[in-house]
């Protein structure tokens, strides 16, 4: 079965409803299958183990895991969930609260300074999903600044991530621009196709650029014009 078909003249790729729910199933899937499997080791450990340094290892294990899948879901909920009605606001303090959850780790750290504020669900979705696709210009860790301009439907976003060997994920501005490798999307790419989605359902352009060759990325929403 084709998941996707292209656009005649437009060049462009287009999904249904049903293999966009489903590909965007696959990636959430993906976030939280690893938390959720040390969740199971863990207490597989503690129903077979008597050593209680061992339980206490389990303990922790299951702690740390558990928190990893609740921030996960937590993001996932509003990067990719309906969170509200199609008129919903949301609050740029609850996108940092569930970003730095995710993204954070002893690699990558996230310096917030967008001004809180209510802003049009899709616009909060657009930024959650660029914090994403910011995180895989810095494969080997570093640091994501994010921040706002402007208010409400004029407010624009700019993500600025350094970090060693920093450089643009092949595919990524294409995918973004709703083109994709071969003319097919797999659970692989959907995240920054999904971006691409809802910054136009957003009105805005997504701009990706290197401002120091292999040293920082500077990634840009701005309204469309």
């Amino acid at each position: 079965m084709s998941t996707s078909d292209e656009i005649p003249g437009s060049g462009l790729i287009t999904l249904d409803s049903l293999d966009l729910a489903a590909l965007v199933a696959s990636r959430v899937c993906h976030d939280v299958i690893s938390p959720v499997g040390a969740i199971v080791n863990g207490l597989e450990i503690l129903e077979d183990e008597k050593d209680e340094g061992m339980r206490g290892f389990a303990f922790d294990l299951i702690k740390k895991s558990a928190a990893q899948a609740s921030a996960r879901l937590q993001f996932c909920r509003i990067a990719f969930g309906a969170a509200g009605s199609a008129a919903a606001m949301l609050d740029l303090g609850d996108a940092e609260q569930v970003a730095r959850g995710f993204v954070e780790d002893q690699k990558t750290k996230l310096l917030w300074e967008a001004p809180r504020q209510l802003l049009p669900k899709n616009k909060v979705k657009l930024l959650l999903n660029l914090v994403l696709v910011a995180a895989t210009t810095i494969p080997r860790g570093g640091v994501i600044t994010v921040s706002a301009t402007g208010e409400g439907e004029a407010t624009e976003f700019k993500l600025t991530t350094e970090g060693p060997h920093a450089r643009v994920p092949a595919n990524v501005l294409d995918l973004l621009a709703g083109r994709a490798p071969d003319d097919r999307i797999d659970a692989h790419v959907i995240q920054p196709f999904y971006a691409g989605l809802v910054a136009r359902a957003a009105n805005m352009a997504v701009t990706i650029e290197a401002e120091v060759e292999g040293e920082r990325i500077v990634t840009w929403a701005r309204s469309a014009a």
